[in-house]
């Protein structure tokens, strides 16, 4: 079984590495971009039976930090 844990700051939460794509897109000539956030994706290749709670869990208490992140599990 394999899942997907997608990781973003949270809105509102400065983005450093965001901006310094956004500034270098912008100085390679790509206009039109007014703002770029950046994340992870974590893949999992897991234990068949293993539950989307476990997953959380796992969000929770390690891949994401919740105080400032937020993220998104997807279940291939």
């Amino acid at each position: 079984m394999k899942a997907r844990v997608f990781v973003m700051l949270k809105t509102g939460v400065l983005d450093p590495q965001g901006a310094a794509v956004q500034h270098a897109l912008g100085a390679l000539g790509f206009e039109g971009v007014n703002e770029v956030r950046q994340g992870k994706v974590i893949e999992l290749d897991l234990a068949d039976g293993t539950t989307e709670a476990t997953i959380t869990e796992m969000c929770d208490k390690l891949l994401a930090n919740t105080v400032i992140e937020s993220y998104k599990i997807e279940i291939l």
